[in-house]
């Protein structure tokens, strides 16, 4: 049984050098968002790409995954900053997703940096985005913000 389902169309015009498309989320939860394949694969110039969606996916997946995984230790973070890097490469002459580089930071009283990486690490194996990922290299690292 699914636990959620949501949805987002992306409109494309014209040829892929040439094209633009909009991404709407069903949601309404963010603006029209632009992409090209020079977005994609050159300067973003102020609009999006897959990568960059793919990246706030697993960046705010597992900012919620780590939350829950704090909460589980009785600890409440002040913050938590997780930035993913997605990349895309090409294998085997195909444009491919390879990796995504998870940059993990939290403030939590009472939480040592020993500690904070066994629940990151927790989170790591939690977070549906990052299993969603499993085929590319996920790497993970943390620290204590303010240290």
């Amino acid at each position: 049984m699914a636990i959620a389902t949501r949805a987002a169309k992306t409109t494309w015009s014209a040829d892929l050098a040439s094209g633009h498309g909009v991404v709407q989320a069903d949601s309404g939860g963010f603006a029209d968002l632009d992409v090209t394949w020079a977005s994609r694969t050159e300067a973003p110039g102020g609009k999006s790409s897959p990568e960059e969606l793919c990246a706030a996916a697993h960046s705010s997946c597992f900012a919620m995954a780590l939350a829950l995984k704090l909460g589980e230790s009785k600890k409440t973070p002040q913050e938590l900053q997780v930035k993913a890097t997605v990349t895309l490469a090409e294998v085997d002459g195909l444009p491919t997703i390879v990796s995504s580089v998870l940059d993990v930071g939290g403030r939590i009283d009472g939480l040592d940096a020993v500690g904070f990486e066994a629940v990151v690490a927790e989170a790591a194996a939690l977070c549906p985005v990052s299993r969603l990922f499993s085929g590319a290299e996920v790497t993970v690292g943390s620290h204590l913000l303010g240290e």
